[in-house]
């Protein structure tokens, strides 16, 4: 492709024994988006960190990429407005 444009993505984790808490920040031409979530392991299940990590990062993403198709639905709308 002639205009490619690489876009960084980061996650900031925060774990304790039981709880992971992700954070994904994108910014994108000017505009920020940013989306917490969490995981919580049940006590009676094996501490397996990687999997809080999968889940916590899937919510964050999840909620990232709601913002994201809001913010371009709204320049649509714009668009179609004018």
């Amino acid at each position: 492709m002639e205009n490619e444009k690489d876009v960084v993505l980061s996650i900031h984790l925060t774990e304790d024994e039981s709880n992971t808490l992700a954070t994904a920040v994108l910014d994108l031409r000017g505009e920020h988006f940013e989306a917490t979530a969490s995981s919580r392991r049940n006590p009676i299940d094996p501490p397996k960190p990687l999997i809080g990590e999968e889940l916590a990062i899937a919510r964050a993403l999840r909620k990232l990429e709601d913002q994201i198709n809001e913010a371009a639905q709204d320049k649509i709308d714009k668009f179609l407005v004018h």
